[in-house]
């Protein structure tokens, strides 16, 4: 089987010279492909790369990128944030010369709170491009782990929806061979409701009776709609096999599905047959839940 499911989920991990990372990436449905990240600050720089790995393996579905890193192996360092400093400086200035006060210590100064900031040592060009290389090689061990993921759910797919189209394909020809179909039992009954208009009746026009008796009995003919489900199950069949995605084909198939059971109980004249019709339309429902899971 060579369906493929939207939904799934991976991760994977990696280090780089104390640099420490992972991946997580959660896929569920959507129409098209849409792509959402949650990437640390000083890393927006990936999103060009990772979006172009992604479109290499998928096609549809919402996907939800989060890179998550401990902080090892980068360098924390205190800055002094000048902006504030100069506004210190400046009130001290202004009381001093009110007070008559000492100019204020250095040590006084960085106890202040907002004077002093945490900060990060920058990475020199050649060991965040090393870095970022290894953090995208993680990146494709999550992406191809998802892909398996979702290939897999697709084979559960795949096998639900076979069962469905086998039941589908069994109630077609449950309606096909129908006893109520049968030209004797047509006969029969348009003889007997032509019968109850005569005796109500005896004015009418035999013939007309006989043209329009036709016309109706045509007009109930559901061989065409039989003929096009046997046509849509092998039509779906072939798309269970396909390599290629096929979502949007097999949510346009369980549509045509859906229109032909509703026309053959629109057209059936016999409870069986809508029996039939309805018992199609339930499996045909069933069948649309799972093609929206479909790549």
């Amino acid at each position: 089987m060579s369906l493929s499911s939207m939904t799934g989920f991976s991760r994977a991990s990696g280090s780089c010279e104390g640099f420490h990372w992972q991946w997580e990436i959660k896929s569920v449905n959507g129409k098209a492909l849409d792509v959402r990240f949650r990437l640390p600050q000083g890393f927006d720089h990936l999103e060009i790369a990772v979006r172009e790995a992604v479109s290499r393996r998928f096609k549809r579905g919402n996907l939800q990128i989060g890179l998550v890193s401990d902080g090892i192996g980068t360098q924390e360092t205190l800055v002094v944030n000048q902006v504030v400093l100069e506004q210190v400086l400046l009130l001290a200035e202004q009381l001093g010369k009110r007070l008559g006060s000492e100019a204020p210590r250095v040590e006084g100064l960085l106890a202040l709170r907002g004077v002093l900031e945490p900060g990060q040592a920058s990475v020199d060009e050649d060991t965040a491009k090393r870095r970022d290389a290894k953090m995208l090689e993680s990146l494709d061990e999550a992406l191809d782990n998802l892909l398996k993921a979702r290939r897999a759910e697709g084979a559960k797919l795949a096998d639900v929806i076979g069962r469905q189209l086998s039941r589908i394909e069994e109630l077609t020809i449950a309606a096909r061979d129908n006893p109520a179909r049968s030209v004797e039992a047509i006969s029969k009954r348009l003889a007997e409701q032509v019968g109850r208009l005569m005796n109500a009746n005896a004015t009418f026009d035999v013939d007309r009776l006989h043209q329009e008796a036709v016309l109706i009995a045509t007009k109930a003919d559901i061989q065409e709609e039989i003929d096009r489900l046997f046509a849509h199950v092998a039509a779906a069949r072939k798309l269970v096999l396909t390599p290629e995605p096929a979502g949007r084909s097999f949510d346009f198939l369980a549509q045509e599905f859906n229109r032909e059971a509703n026309t053959l109980c629109s057209k059936a004249s016999d409870r069986s047959l809508t029996q039939a019709g309805l018992d199609l339309k339930t499996v045909i429902d069933q069948m649309r839940e799972q093609v929206q899971n479909i790549e």
